[in-house]
């Protein structure tokens, strides 16, 4: 294989990635818009290019040949953007990525990944329903997700159009959370700053606080782990198919119960457990549960990690400091 371009390395999940590929022998260029990260790259011997996807003329900073694949994680998002600002999700989502179909198709790139938004199935949570790859879309346009999912989606149609008229191999992949850790422990819900869920538990649970539980306990979705991410993403750079599409999943359910109960073990002292506190009262979470068959069928993609051993991981990315360098970086668009 030949280089790999992976475009939205700056992030947790782009590290992750690129140091993913890095580690399977794979000569990969990191590229984003944020400079902190030059020096971590520099000290792993990976190359890193400043670029930012909006602007035509930046691609003229990459190699204008001999690369295999461009993986395109990079995205304007409700998570990351304070406030509401529509017209940057269409330009970063829809016009940079036709920006980098354009690059891919003058410089001869063979393969082409891209991670879409499971909002584009929002009308199939909460249904029980186990979710296809294939499932017909079915938006909420209403919100601050609204305008992204659109952006998200006229991308996998552009996409879908270069692959068609030019022989682009493409593979896109549908991503729920995608579970980490990353020294940022805050998201934008609606332009504003909220806890990330999950990571709040495990605060708690570290301090042995009170946990609560608000809805149904027994409601459960499809959880996965960075790590699994990493695994689907690189089978399908190693792939022979021309074309994919899949659910980035772990193929099963846990319930918001034993999502607590999880945490507790893993992270509470173990004198000193946090105590669950149920709230009926409150709204559910979302379930959502998503059929991963094709991928194991066509990429040979097994997951690795259930949810307990997840959250060891977790652990045990907490008490390194792979990360240092995002602690400080302004995850605002």
């Amino acid at each position: 294989m030949k280089k790999v371009i992976v475009l939205g390395a700056t992030g947790s999940l782009g590290t992750y990635f690129v140091d993913y590929l890095a580690d399977q022998g794979i000569k990969v260029i990191a590229c984003g818009r944020k400079t902190e990260v030059k020096e971590y790259y520099k000290s792993r011997n990976i190359e890193y290019i400043s670029l930012d996807i909006t602007e035509q003329d930046e691609f003229s900073k990459l190699p204008q040949g001999g690369v295999s694949a461009i993986v395109l994680i990079s995205g304007a998002m409700p998570s990351r953007m304070e406030g509401y600002k529509p017209h940057t999700y269409l330009e970063v989502n829809a016009l940079g990525t036709l920006n980098v179909l354009e690059y891919a198709r003058k410089t001869e790139v063979e393969k082409f990944l891209f991670t879409q938004s499971h909002s584009d199935v929002t009308g199939h949570w909460n249904t029980g329903e186990i979710i296809k790859p294939d499932a017909p879309r079915i938006l909420n346009l209403k919100g601050d997700h609204a305008v992204y999912i659109i952006s998200k989606n006229t991308a996998v149609d552009l996409i879908e159009h270069y692959r068609q008229d030019y022989g682009l191999k493409t593979f896109i992949f549908r991503l729920p959370t995608i579970y980490l850790y990353r020294p940022i422990l805050e998201m934008f819900v609606n332009g504003k700053n909220v806890p990330i869920g999950y990571r709040y538990f495990i605060d708690k649970a570290m301090k042995s606080e009170p946990i609560e539980i608000w809805g149904d306990p027994s409601v459960s979705k499809d959880i996965v782990y960075v790590q699994d991410f990493n695994q689907m993403l690189y089978k399908a750079l190693l792939s022979k198919l021309d074309k994919g599409f899949y659910n980035v999943a772990s193929g099963n359910s846990t319930t918001l119960e034993n999502q607590v109960r999880g945490i507790i073990k893993v992270f509470s002292p173990k004198d000193k457990p946090s105590e669950v506190v149920y709230r009926p009262e409150k709204k559910n979470q979302n379930s959502y549960h998503y059929d991963i068959q094709n991928a194991i069928d066509e990429l040979g993609y097994n997951p690795d990690f259930d949810y307990v051993a997840m959250l060891e991981d977790i652990a045990k990315e907490m008490k390194g400091n792979r990360f240092d360098h995002l602690k400080h970086s302004n995850v605002k668009i």
